[in-house]
């Protein structure tokens, strides 16, 4: 497998910098089998580029998205590969408790938030989420809900002894007096445990998750402390606060790796990384 980051929520500019190096996409994840098997985590404002790099040959894309909120949606609407009716494309989401999917990204791929209605694009197939596991060719995919506003899924995905899990937007210490939990009580924890990569959402600071409980965020520590009770080989800190900058996120990653002193090694979610499992 191989894993690129297209958008990773970034970051802004340091000063006397002209571009952000953690990049300005809200979140977008390819995973491409060694079969050549697509699979996009999320459709942020990254899926535009990455829609543009598709091989011309693809027949089929699959896009699993983990929640309906405007950052991992962007996207959609600008993705190449919905309008063309030679290509498969499947949609994997949650339904709300009221609404089902369909209905829900209906929403926003109608008018006035966007000229073109969701049934007017060809072979487009909804799936809903979470469901049984599954496979998409060479991949099985593992669904779960996880702490986070509105319904969220997390996704682990497998390929021979490959393992990657993507929590990009998750609160795993939401209600706890002492993090980390034991394992089974512990949101995210079975998606996660003994991956190889994973990437996994680090928002805020310490001392920016105290005034912001609920949000639906990790902070960096609890980050690290999920990462480390899942046991994961290696570790991309992921949707970062788009308020800060390259250094500060350069300066934020480096002192967690420095107090946590992580048995895991730690790639930070800069856009246009690229990762393999090892």
């Amino acid at each position: 497998m191989k894993v690129t980051l297209w958008g990773t929520r970034g970051s802004l500019a340091s000063p006397g910098k002209d571009t952000a190096r953690y990049g300005g996409n809200t979140s977008c994840v390819e995973v491409v089998g060694d079969a050549g098997t697509v699979v996009i985590l999320d459709a942020g404002t990254g899926l535009r580029g990455l829609g543009l790099s598709l091989p011309r040959s693809l027949r089929r894309v699959n896009l699993l998205l983990t929640h309906l909120h405007m950052d991992h949606i962007q996207g959609l609407g600008f993705f190449g590969a919905l309008r063309n009716p030679e290509i498969e494309v499947h949609i994997w989401g949650p339904a709300s408790t009221t609404l089902d999917l369909r209905s829900r990204l209906t929403r926003y791929l109608s008018p006035p938030l966007f000229p073109v209605h969701l049934r007017e694009l060809p072979n487009t197939i909804l799936h809903e989420v979470p469901c049984e596991d599954f496979e998409i060719e060479e991949f099985r995919i593992s669904t779960a809900l996880v702490c986070h506003p509105d319904p969220t899924v997390g996704y682990r995905i497998e390929s021979g002894d490959a393992v990657i899990t993507y929590l990009p937007d998750h609160e795993p210490a939401l209600g706890a007096k002492k993090f980390p939990l034991s394992p089974d009580w512990t949101s995210g924890y079975e998606l996660a445990a003994g991956s190889d990569i994973l990437i996994y959402d680090a928002q805020f600071t310490d001392d920016e998750y105290k005034t912001r409980v609920g949000w639906g965020h990790s902070s960096l520590t609890h980050a690290f402390e999920f990462a480390e009770l899942a046991g994961v080989k290696s570790f991309v800190p992921f949707h970062h606060d788009p308020s800060h900058t390259d250094d500060v996120l350069d300066d934020l990653i480096n002192n967690s790796i420095g107090l946590a002193q992580p048995d895991f090694s730690v790639m930070p979610g800069v856009e246009g990384a690229t990762f393999e499992p090892s």
